[in-house]
């Protein structure tokens, strides 16, 4: 098989990128090693940038999302001194997030290429990269039990954080900057009706997040050890922990549990983000905590500058825009890690911290409280920076 552009990877950022090089009139293959209906099921992130959204759209995606997305304007943070109230529309000149699940923006993405005639190879593994470094770079994939090759004038390895494409970049090239946090979440979704807006909670028994799916689905998340075992956290358990963390005039409403699970919380970024004619983008190439919420707006940040940068070389044969392609994506990303260390590290009980930095901690609470410019700060972090491309 031969193509121009060789997606490895049917996440957000290969989908996306797809979607704009089509538009762009530039071919490409997306190989998937999972199957459509677990990739269309995957829970993960739900809040979108306004940038995505408006992505969402742009490709053609967003009648469904315009329906069913939940506009949230508003963002909550409880600590001992009170509740800081973020009105996000107010601080950032209308701009606003939208709770919409990324496994929706994946059957969304999916459903508008396949409509568009695109194809997508599921169930195909790929097994190795090869040739990076010459003008035909290959992909080598399994399906069927059979071993195929396709031939690529470009690779975009858009495979997540366990994928085959960061590895294919020699270790000697890459700068790796990591950060795992001693402590992970809980994170359940259930058959309730949710708060209204996004809520934030620092609480001396940990941390507590309570977002929503659906009107009557919410989604929440309490504090706990990186190693923690699912057996020890019983329905009872996790609700006398939210209530306790997540107290307030607003009760938190119990429903059945559809799902559990534990997310670890780290950092991770290497640079560069290509190598040769392999062009790294999302989870493959970053990693943020979730407290953000920027993981999927990063993929789709990235493949709008990739999409772009091969559009230009296709077109005219200039390769100035590939050249900076890391450069260019790595500031936005540098922010967006900033951003959620920043809240990680604001909203997270910490074991080892002293009682002069919890109480740091809770002087920072209190200034958000008390400052507009510092809820500013927070707003226009949390809406999502503007894409760039210079």
């Amino acid at each position: 098989m031969r193509t121009q552009v060789g997606i490895v990877g049917a996440g957000p950022a290969g989908l996306f990128l797809a979607h704009l090089l089509r538009r762009a009139g530039v071919d490409c293959v997306i190989l998937e090693s999972r199957s459509r209906d677990y990739i269309e099921k995957r829970v993960r992130a739900g809040v979108l940038e306004q940038t995505t959204v408006n992505l969402m759209h742009e490709v053609g995606a967003g009648e469904r999302l315009k329906r069913e997305g939940m506009p949230d304007p508003l963002l909550d943070i409880r600590f001992a001194g009170g509740i800081i109230h973020i009105d996000l529309k107010e601080l950032t000149p209308g701009k606003i997030v939208t709770v919409y699940g990324q496994q929706e923006v994946v059957k969304d993405l999916i459903a508008s290429w396949v409509k568009g005639g695109g194809s997508i190879e599921f169930e195909a593994e790929a097994l190795g990269l090869d040739g990076l470094n010459s003008e035909r770079p290959n992909i080598r994939y399994r399906k069927n039990g059979r071993e195929d090759t396709i031939e690529c004038d470009f690779i975009a390895g858009c495979d997540g954080f366990h994928g085959v494409s960061r590895p294919a970049i020699p270790e000697s090239v890459l700068s790796i900057y990591d950060r795992i946090f001693p402590f992970g979440w809980l994170g359940i979704i259930s058959e309730s009706t949710p708060f209204p807006e996004m809520t934030y909670a620092n609480h001396e028994r940990g941390f507590a997040l309570a977002s929503r799916r659906g009107p009557h689905i919410a989604r929440l998340y309490v504090q706990c050890a990186a190693d923690e075992d699912l057996n020890l956290w019983p329905d009872a358990r996790i609700w006398d922990e939210l209530h306790k963390r997540l107290g307030g005039a607003r009760k938190l409403t119990e429903g059945k549990m559809v799902q559990k699970g534990i997310t670890p919380m780290r950092s991770f970024v290497v640079e560069p983000m290509q190598h040769g004619r392999l062009f790294l983008a999302g989870d493959s190439a970053h990693i943020v905590p979730p407290t953000g919420a920027k993981g999927l707006n990063l993929a789709a940040a990235d493949v709008w500058v990739l999409a772009r940068a091969f559009d230009e070389f296709f077109r005219t044969g200039s390769r100035k825009r590939l050249e900076r392609y890391s450069e260019v994506c790595l500031k936005r990303v540098w922010k967006a890690v900033r951003y959620s260390s920043y809240l990680t590290s604001l909203l997270h009980r910490f074991e080892q911290h002293t009682p002069f930095e919890r109480q740091l901690q809770h002087t920072e609470l209190e200034y958000l409280l008390n400052s507009k410019a510092a809820r500013t700060t927070v707003a226009e972090n949390y809406v999502g920076l503007p894409f760039v491309d210079d």
